[in-house]
């Protein structure tokens, strides 16, 4: 439900603040006001396109905001829509925001994270109908007609039992094709897999190896240094020639004089303690520089067993992966895949198997589904001629055609036909209208503008109302072409219409506007030497006044005639 619009510098709209309530909402004002400029706005915010034009004289920017809130009905696929955006922050209320500036590019926020004029537009097709000069209107959109109807029918256990099937029919097919694709160049494919699988599991790779053999390669190439090295450190630790003190000496020494030392003062043992881990330290030190110079050793047999193994693994990763992990990975895969080449045939004649069961399953679902469809489609023509009829169109005819297309890989329905399936059914949905006899019958989408589409609009969101999810309906001047007896009747139509939804209609007429539950008078005036637009929330004596202008102006009569139409109306409710 629409709760604020905000609106500044658009057209000759200053700035404007409307909070709207559950109900009727209706706008009244004299010809050229500016109430459509107000639906202009808001038309704005949900994605219409525009230019700098249409921000107010003078102003290097313009905005347009609404709250909304989410509504029970439908709220999953709106929430589905915030979530896959990043835009979902648990509240049970949307704020969207348009702003148009001379110095920047237009942007798009919903609850204040910048996004694109995409997304608004998406969210208001879960948010508001608009039926006015742009036609936006979901009953417009011939994507649309099919959901309407299957609400309308109550027919979505049927075709949540035909999605499931068309799901894992469309797994099978999808899994056939691969199996056949591979299996065009199945035998090539074949040996080549069988090869480079063989190739890897000769090498014997384990990871880690090539690290091992790097490492012990450089020892090899590098061992006459190394052995060098070593005997240096010896030399120091306790091989010195000659009367020369080695490292061992020295620090035995030490130990002596620290020894000597802790007798005169214990204090100093702890200093006791660490120089014998010192000595012990380099006593190991040496034993194993020892053996290590025992094992250490040049084998030209053995480096070139590494180099060569290392030449391989080289030439593996050139092949198959940058890593030994991505070889042995490689491997695996196609191991596997050699395993599905070799099971293809016997899994492609299962697969076959179970295309043709869902096939049949599918052909039993969707004939179910079109028969719910076809006399639910029934109903609401006769239903949707009803309405027509009190908005004085007895003779308009309306139509729900279901559209088969001939298939021959289709599903075979009982009549022996093969029809082509679609994942919501087996026929196209189009909402037909006649609105003169004779005329003949014609999409929704071309039928002409005016009172009769005003008209046909109202009655259809009456008879959808219980299945169209979109909770705030917009009608720009409804009464277009159309008189005050009618007026009553529209105005009753769109009241019935706020047990589903919030209904804001413009209007000239005072009989529908005396359905009203909150009524808003839109006026001009000037300030500062410029138009602006202002808008007022009327009650009492103001609407009475209001009505009596619309009734011709305000005279004794007219405010009689007024307040008694007031009470009428609010009788009818």
């Amino acid at each position: 439900m629409l709760l604020e619009l905000r609106i500044k510098n658009f057209a000759i709209i200053d700035s404007l603040h409307l909070e709207f309530h559950p109900g009727l909402v209706i706008l009244t004002g004299e010809t050229g006001a500016g109430k459509s400029i107000i639906m202009g706005a808001l038309e704005m915010l949900l994605g219409q396109r525009v230019d700098m034009s249409t921000m107010r004289k003078g102003s290097d920017f313009a905005s347009v905001e609404a709250v909304f809130k989410i509504p029970p009905r439908g709220k999953e696929g709106l929430l589905d829509l915030l979530r896959k955006e990043e835009l979902l922050d648990g509240s049970d209320y949307l704020t969207l925001t348009r702003e148009l500036r001379v110095d920047r590019p237009n942007t798009a926020r919903v609850n204040g994270h910048r996004t694109s004029v995409a997304v608004l537009v998406e969210l208001g097709e879960h948010l508001v109908d608009i039926h006015g000069q742009s036609e936006h209107l979901s009953l417009m959109r011939v994507s649309q007609h099919l959901g309407l109807l299957d609400r309308f029918t109550g027919s979505a256990p049927l075709l949540e039992d035909y999605q499931d099937r068309y799901r894992k029919l469309r797994q099978t097919q999808d899994e056939l094709e691969r199996l056949r694709q591979i299996g065009l160049e199945a035998d090539k494919r074949k040996e080549l897999l069988a090869f480079q699988v063989e190739e890897i599991d000769q090498a014997d790779l384990r990871e880690g190896e090539e690290e091992s053999l790097v490492e012990h390669r450089n020892r090899l190439l590098n061992a006459e240094k190394l052995a060098e090295l070593s005997q240096q450190i010896l030399l120091l630790l306790d091989e010195a020639p000659g009367n020369q003190p080695t490292v061992i000496d020295l620090v035995g020494q030490i130990v002596s004089s620290l020894e000597a030392l802790t007798k005169t003062d214990p204090s100093l043992t702890p200093l006791n303690e660490k120089i014998s881990e010192l000595n012990d330290g380099l006593f190991e030190l040496g034993r194993d520089l020892r053996i290590y110079l025992d094992n250490l050793e040049f084998d030209a047999g053995e480096l070139d067993r590494i180099q060569d193994r290392l030449v391989l693994i080289q030439e593996l990763k050139r092949k198959f992966g940058e890593t030994v992990p991505e070889i042995l990975d490689y491997r695996d895969s196609a191991h596997q895949e050699l395993e599905e080449i070799s099971g293809r045939s016997t899994r492609i004649g299962d697969l076959e198997r179970i295309e043709k069961e869902l096939l049949g399953e599918l052909a039993h679902c969707g004939q179910g589904l079109s028969r719910a469809r076809k006399k639910g489609a029934d109903r609401l023509a006769a239903e949707l001629e009803s309405q027509l009829a009190d908005l004085k169109m007895a003779g308009a005819r309306f139509e729900v055609a279901l559209n088969t297309a001939a298939d021959p890989a289709g599903i075979q329905l009982e009549s022996g036909q093969r029809v082509k399936y679609y994942p919501d059914g087996l026929e196209k949905v189009e909402f037909l209208v006649e609105t003169n006899p004779g005329e003949g019958l014609k999409p929704l989408v071309k039928t002409a503008s005016g009172g009769e589409t005003a008209r046909l609009m109202l009655a259809l969101k009456n008879v959808l109302a219980q299945a169209d999810r979109i909770p705030t309906l917009v009608f720009d001047e409804i009464d277009q072409g159309i008189g005050g007896r009618i007026g009553a009747v529209v105005g009753e139509k769109l009241y019935r219409l706020t047990a589903e939804h919030q209904v804001i209609c413009i209007t000239h007429l005072p009989q529908l506007a005396g359905f009203g539950q909150q009524h808003f008078q839109v006026f001009k005036s000037i300030s500062g030497g410029r138009t602006i637009i202002q808008v007022r929330e009327i009650t009492g004596e103001e609407r009475i006044e209001e009505l009596a202008t619309m009734l011709g102006g305000v005279s004794e009569k007219n405010l009689a005639s007024a307040r008694e139409l007031l009470a009428r109306m609010t009788a009818a409710r």
